[in-house]
Order: structure tokens, then C-alpha cells, then sequence
């Protein structure tokens, strides 16, 4: 199971141990975003730091309305116990963690300032 809490901006808080480049795990607090269908967003800067290994460039559509490029990469992350391979979209803003890593599991927030978040793997 994955445990998160609830911000005082009522936003899901989820860590996330992420490998860099030498396989060294890092925690990174995301948050979780229900309209992201992706894995995982992180900053450029993060991304250089961690020497992700990059490998193509997309496009999306953001809340706003525009249409953004941006770099992806492959790492892995400590998803639940295993280590699961992702693909991260670059780009500026807190790191976001994305439907695409929720696939399979049942989410529970306890939506009030420090309440508990359990994702539990689908029986």
C-alpha cells in the first residue's frame, strides 16, 4: 500500500522514492492530479540533477487551453513496494503524479488538512 496525507491545500500528497542515474533513490513529493493522465511530472532542473535518460519530445494540452512541448524521460520509481518503469514528462511547475500510476489501484483521501491517503493494489 501507498500512503500519502492531505495538504493545507486540500491537495493528495504522495512521496515517491525515484532512482537516479546510479540508482540511488530519491524522495519527491508530487501531487496528485486527477485531469493529469500521465505517469509523473517533474522540473527540468530535477530531471538534469537526477540524469534521467531522455527519450522524446511530446506535446499536451494544459488546463489553460495551451498546447505545450516538452521532453520525456524514462526512470524508475519504488511504486508500492516494486520498481516500475515510467515515463516523465518535463516540465516546470511541482511535480505532479499522474492517473496512469493509480491504474489498478483503489484511492482513499480522508480530504481534510492532514488527513490519511491509502492507494491500495485492486484485489
Amino acid at each position: 500500500m501507498i500512503t500519502g496525507t492531505v495538504n493545507r491545500r486540500h491537495e493528495v500528497v504522495i512521496t515517491l522514492l525515484v532512482r537516479d542515474s546510479t540508482r540511488q533513490e530519491h524522495e519527491i513529493e508530487s501531487i496528485l492530479d486527477t485531469g493529469f493522465t500521465g505517469s509523473l511530472t517533474l522540473p527540468p532542473s530535477l530531471i538534469d540533477s537526477l540524469g534521467l535518460v531522455w527519450r522524446s519530445r511530446s506535446s499536451a494540452i494544459l488546463v489553460n487551453g495551451i498546447v505545450e512541448d516538452f521532453d520525456v524521460y524514462v526512470a524508475a520509481v519504488i511504486w508500492d513496494g516494486a520498481e516500475r518503469q515510467i515515463l516523465i514528462q518535463a516540465i516546470e511547475n511541482a511535480p505532479l503524479l499522474g492517473m496512469a500510476m493509480l491504474v489498478g489501484y483503489d484511492l482513499r483521501a480522508r480530504v481534510i488538512v492532514g488527513g490519511s491517503v491509502e492507494i491500495e493494489a485492486i484485489a
